[in-house]
């Protein structure tokens, strides 16, 4: 099994996986850039070359790389698209030099009440714009809550967008299990059923990550609030259900719970030995 957490790399990258190895990690998530921002660390190659001969030495999954929030390519404003479509490309340029990191998760975007469809197209040639197909970080969308004019709350959306990008063999998706199911996707008592939708509609070869987060509100709420794992309406046993149905076992798990790095700990034991200790 393959499972981190997020985790900051303000001490750079060596720091961060020897931190990971410490946690009983095998991966782990982090963001390009100043999440609420745009600033990114500078760029240290001889850090990123000695974190990929760690990764190697530990065998990790690839880590996960997390686009800041302040990204939104459904926006039809066109100074926050050019940013979000910049710092995109400027992200790839640098993860193309970490080897250990196969992708980079987004969040599609807000339509600003300019509809879906609007949404969709928006997003779909802003990645256009940025891909010319000899990227070697392939972009994850995220599976929304629909929050809000969120895009990507339904499966049929990150399809259309997918099948709207020229280069949509770099193109995949990060499962959020808060998000999904606050979507109105009963991954609790209807897992086999979602898993299928999920198939039949984009693919499972287009899962590639797993944020694991329990949630805080009921099925179909559209809100986006994440509880520890265990406490809240998806519950232990919900999430054990998940991780351990066979065609999710091989993909690797992020959490995103709002904890510290002993919480995380804790929760990396839970889920590798299957109780709340």
């Amino acid at each position: 099994m393959f499972i981190g957490s997020h985790l900051s790399i303000s001490k750079g990258f060596v720091e961060t996986v020897k931190q990971a190895i410490k946690m009983e990690a095998n991966t782990f998530q982090f963001f390009t850039r100043n999440p609420r921002g745009g600033k990114a660390r500078k760029l240290d190659i001889d850090d990123f070359k000695k974190a990929d001969e760690l990764c190697e030495e530990y065998n990790f999954a690839s880590l996960l790389a997390h686009a800041p929030y302040t990204y939104n390519f459904a926006s039809d404003n066109d100074k926050t698209w050019e940013f979000a479509k910049t710092r995109l490309k400027d992200d790839l340029y640098r993860l193309q030099h970490l080897n250990c990191c196969k992708y980079i998760v987004i969040h599609p975007g807000n339509h600003l009440k300019k509809g879906i469809d609007f949404g969709i197209e928006r997003i779909a040639e802003a990645i256009n714009e940025v891909l010319d197909g000899n990227e070697n970080t392939m972009i994850l969308l995220e599976t929304m809550s629909g929050k809000g004019t969120e895009v990507g709350f339904k499966f049929e959306q990150l399809k259309e967008i997918i099948d709207r990008v020229e280069h949509n063999k770099l193109m995949g998706v990060c499962f959020d299990t808060c998000h999904t199911y606050s979507a109105g996707y009963n991954i609790k008592n209807d897992l086999e059923g979602v898993l299928e939708e999920f198939d039949k509609t984009l693919g499972l070869d287009r899962l590639k990550a797993i944020h694991l987060n329990d949630s805080m509100h009921e099925l179909g709420s559209r809100k986006d609030r994440h509880a520890r794992i265990g406490e809240g309406t998806l519950g232990l046993e919900g999430i054990l259900n998940f991780i351990n149905h066979p065609k999710l076992k091989n993909i690797p798990l992020y959490l995103e719970t709002p904890n510290d790095i002993e919480g995380y700990i804790k929760e990396i034991k839970i889920i590798r030995y299957g109780y709340l200790g």
